[in-house]
């Protein structure tokens, strides 16, 4: 086994959960001295700078007139079967199964037909299986690649099974869960935003997301609408999306539009995560829950709906609350009950750093899946 691997990943170079994870993990598998090739459309965004040991591919899709839509999943082999060539990468780590399992699927086998092997790893993150992956016309394309990938993990147990149950699968799927820089993702409160968000030293409420609608944004709306009538409150709305229009419009019509605040997409978001005190989370889907893990690094409590992975990242009434999904009340009643109890507030903000630094810095998860490489590597 070689003590430095070479590496392909292939993500969405986007600023959802899965493009995130794939490129930090990329980072963090370069800085320990393996090379990595990120392989897309596009420069993932968190890969604005300069990182030794990692280089970047952009897969070009042709605008030959004959062809009305673009040949990205066959323009990403190309681009997958040159960079497995030139840079003779040991393997191809692909995250989210269409297109970019299909397309490493079709890659391998074009290898092998110059007796050249390549081992092929699948991430599965969540809308890939949940969404997606039960799409009648896509079903037997995501089974396939699943069980024909030389590896497959999940970012949680519950996306484990839901994979295995949804698509009748027998192959083993090895759970890692996401992973945070504690180090990056830490309390920490810049007074001067601070004041500038809740000049009147109102508590801060704070959601980001892609703003669809299986994330139920309006909802974190109308729990502040009930919440600021017990308890002076700001809420942040990071993120941008198709669902940002009703949510201006509910703020509107709840006349609570003086309370929020529309921050847009954002890089910055450990600095902004500083200055929250409760993270809210109502989503009606969330394979894993990335997004509250980086709150609850930043020492913030999170206030969330009881779906997929978030009850493996949230401990109830220990790191935060959960609740019924669209249950509004219960979650404004929950979050009125942290604001109120300075005691009981400093204890769960404790538990939520404690358990982002003990069970999922990326010193701890990364490793597993340098373990899952090897295994997979000395595999036949």
């Amino acid at each position: 086994m070689k003590d430095k691997m070479k590496i392909g990943i292939t993500c969405y170079p986007t600023y959802g959960g899965s493009g995130v994870v794939a490129t930090e993990l990329g980072i963090e598998l370069a800085s320990l001295g393996h090379e990595v090739h990120f392989i897309s459309y596009a420069m993932p965004h968190r890969l604005n700078r300069f990182v030794e040991n990692v280089f970047y591919h952009e897969v070009e899709t042709s605008s030959y007139p004959l062809f009305e839509h673009s040949l990205y999943d066959l323009s990403l082999t190309s681009k997958m079967l040159e960079v497995i060539e030139y840079e003779k990468l040991d393997l191809m780590h692909v995250h989210y199964a269409i297109p970019h399992a299909v397309s490493a699927y079709l890659a391998k086998k074009v290898i092998q037909k110059s007796k050249k092997n390549i081992k092929i790893i699948t991430t599965l993150h969540g809308t890939d299986i949940t969404l997606m992956g039960l799409e009648p016309s896509f079903m037997p394309l995501v089974k396939f690649s699943i069980e024909e990938s030389d590896g497959v993990t999940a970012v949680s147990r519950f996306l484990k099974e839901k994979t295995l149950t949804n698509f009748n699968i027998s192959k083993e799927i090895e759970v890692i869960y996401n992973f945070i820089d504690t180090e990056k993702y830490k309390p920490s409160v810049d007074k001067t935003f601070r004041s500038h968000v809740a000049s009147s030293g109102e508590k801060i409420l704070i959601h980001t997301s892609n703003f669809r609608v299986v994330k139920r944004v309006t909802d974190t709306i109308r729990i502040l609408e009930k919440v600021r009538k017990e308890v002076p409150v700001k809420l942040l709305l990071v993120g941008d999306g198709p669902d940002r229009s009703d949510c201006e419009r509910l703020a509107r019509e709840l006349d609570v539009q003086k309370e929020v605040m529309f921050l847009g997409k954002q890089d910055a978001l450990h600095e902004i995560l500083g200055v929250a005190d409760l993270f809210l989370m109502p989503s009606q889907s969330e394979s894993f829950g990335l997004s509250a893990l980086e709150a609850m690094s930043c020492g913030v409590p999170v206030v969330s709906s009881s779906v997929g992975g978030l009850p493996e990242l949230i401990n109830h009434a220990d790191t935060g609350f959960i609740a019924e999904i669209g249950d509004v009340e219960r979650m404004a009643k929950y979050v009125i009950d942290l604001l109120t109890n300075e005691k009981k507030y400093k204890q769960f903000s404790k538990n939520s750093r404690d358990r982002a630094v003990l069970n999922f810095e990326k010193k701890i998860i990364v490793p597993k899946y340098i373990e899952y490489y090897e295994k997979i590597l000395s595999s036949n």
